[in-house]
């Protein structure tokens, strides 16, 4: 009885416990509900339009490919249409792309490779073999109308089709620098089979309605743009935020600025230094920079029997000792350069960055100098020496920027007894005379490609009619670049190269003064836009796909992790 009762009670008691819980939910609370978090988010959508100072003549990558001079206009929309067997990584090396694998015989003559098969052109129809073996005949057609060095090239391959997805080169001798040329994009066989050569830069196909592989189409093409749209069926992916990539074409930098105004440009690519000062006060506008491929130089005539001083190691590493490099690109390329120690690229995978480098050292130029017999013996302010005076002429261009820098470093050589005067030229006057080796000294600019081969710019053998227009002739280099020319394996190859820089940094057969730097002016609205390393202009898309002009609110959980892809 007794615990019958001690039961009810106990009963009764939580009964009016539940009553008072349910009674204190039911009263209103004065506390705000728990914010709701939201985060922007990139979103699909929007036409990114670039101003470009000049037209698009060709869409045609055997035609504008990126490794020649061409229209650089060209040889973007060309790099975004068209894919090569290859492509050029960050650091310049080469990477599969239409390919996915590749083999090389021992002795380096056979290259194999095996193609993708998940490949479609524009219009659907498969890739395969057969269009990269049409796409190296028409460059050694007698009728193709590209640069004629990519011919000479081409007409010592052999191109052989395995089968559908196998196709092998045979070259007539080693040549590692041969991949490079497989990331020229290739041409549809189905479209262009029975197109002579020799037709194809007025072709259709070239001006007006181009199909490749490559991530993006030409949607429409006039006189004065081309539109690009996402290739839905890209292999290499199609999630771009982007709808469209536009090119609008300008004769003239007032016109385009304008448009930019009015909003309706958001990317420009400024074609000079004074171009890139006027946009650096728009506070629209973003300036995303990267080294580009090249190097400012002071090339000195190693061969001209009237500077005998130019032969001696010691001046040719005084004249250099005495430049304020870093001086010249603050004053003159207004920061837009990065001091150069080497011939080889410091972005690229041959560089080698423990040579021996020359910081501005007036002091000890002058103790080369002195050391070497180059005094001034006649108090007239110049050096001499066995009756020949340290003085010569310092060609360059007539372009203001490159005359102030001329001027700089003739007033820092002037400073330690070298005569040294500058002597302007049209472009056009410049070029021939380098060429012809009919200067003393000349400042200008050398571009160069993801290979780092040196050869074609500093072996004895370029001389006189190749791109060695200092003249080095130096037996220890030459054999450097012989073996690095024939080495098929990477590192035996770059150690090579890396002894030619040692070298070249102890010979200084000319002057090495910056590396170039790249600068793209984009606007605040368009996000996520980031340059790497440069090898050429069109590389400023390398990471388009991650590019958005618009954004979405995501509700955020605040006891849930963010999903970083939005979806």
């Amino acid at each position: 009885m007794i615990r019958h009762i001690l039961w009810q009670t106990a009963l009764a008691l939580l009964g009016i416990v539940l009553v008072f819980i349910v009674l204190f939910q039911l009263v209103p609370s004065d506390e705000p509900p728990p914010p709701v978090d939201t985060v922007e988010l990139p979103a699909e959508g929007g036409t990114y339009v670039e101003g470009v100072l000049g037209v698009s003549e060709v869409i045609n990558p055997i035609l504008a490919p990126l490794m020649v001079q061409a229209n650089p206009v060209d040889q973007d929309l060309s790099a975004l249409v068209f894919d090569g067997l290859t492509a050029i990584g960050e650091t310049g090396l080469v990477i599969p792309a239409l390919a996915e694998s590749w083999e090389v015989a021992e002795d380096g003559s056979i290259y194999e490779f095996r193609l993708r098969q998940d490949v479609r052109w524009h219009d659907g129809a498969p890739f395969t073999a057969s269009d990269v073996a049409f796409t190296v005949q028409a460059m050694q057609d007698p009728g193709y109308q590209g640069n004629p060095n990519l011919s000479e090239l081409w007409n010592t391959v052999t191109v052989f089709v395995v089968d559908d997805y196998t196709v092998r080169f045979t070259l007539d001798e080693p040549f590692p620098s041969f991949l490079y040329y497989t990331t020229i994009g290739v041409l549809p066989m189905h479209l262009l089979g029975n197109v002579p050569a020799a037709e194809l830069p007025a072709h259709s196909f070239s001006t007006r309605a181009p199909v490749g592989t490559g991530r993006f189409m030409v949607d429409r093409k006039s006189s004065d743009q081309v539109v690009l749209t996402v290739n839905p069926d890209y292999w290499g992916g199609n999630e771009y935020y982007l709808d469209e990539l536009a090119f609008w074409f300008y004769g003239d930098w007032e016109g385009l600025l304008a448009d930019h105004e009015q909003g309706v440009v958001h990317g420009i690519h400024p074609p000079g230094l004074q171009e890139l000062s006027e946009l650096a006060g728009t506070p629209s506008l973003q300036l995303y920079s990267a080294q580009s491929a090249g190097y400012g130089i002071v090339y000195l005539n190693l061969q001209r029997e009237t500077l005998p001083f130019f032969q001696e190691k010691e001046v040719r590493q005084a004249l250099l000792y005495l430049l304020d490099r870093q001086a010249l690109i603050d004053e003159s390329l207004q920061g837009q350069g990065v001091i150069a120690h080497s011939p080889v690229l410091p972005t690229i995978w041959t560089y080698e960055p423990t040579i021996r480098q020359y910081g501005y050292d007036p002091e000890r130029a002058i103790g080369l100098l002195d050391a070497s017999g180059w005094q001034d013996t006649n108090a007239d302010m110049i050096r001499d020496k066995d009756g020949v005076e340290l003085a010569f002429t310092l060609l360059t261009s007539d372009d203001p920027v490159r005359v102030q820098m001329a001027q700089q470093i003739v007033e820092q050589w002037r400073a330690a007894g070298i005569d040294a005067s500058v002597r302007p030229v049209s472009s056009s006057a410049e070029t021939s005379f380098v060429l012809a080796r009919s200067y003393d000294a000349a400042l200008i600019e050398v571009s160069l490609s993801a290979d780092p081969d040196p050869y074609p710019l500093w072996h004895s053998t370029q001389a006189e009619s190749g791109q060695n227009f200092s003249g080095f002739a130096n037996e220890d280099a030459d054999v450097l670049m012989e073996a690095g020319r024939v080495a098929i394996d990477r590192e035996e190859r770059s150690e090579l190269y890396r002894s030619f820089q040692h070298l070249f940094a102890e010979e200084v057969p000319s002057l090495l003064l910056y590396y170039p730097i790249y600068t793209y002016a984009v606007d605040e609205q368009v996000e996520n836009v980031q340059l790497s390393p440069m090898f050429h202009t069109s590389d400023r898309f390398r990471n388009v796909a991650d590019w958005f002009m618009k954004t979405k609110e995501v509700v955020v959980n605040p006891t849930e992790e963010l999903d970083k892809s939005g979806e």
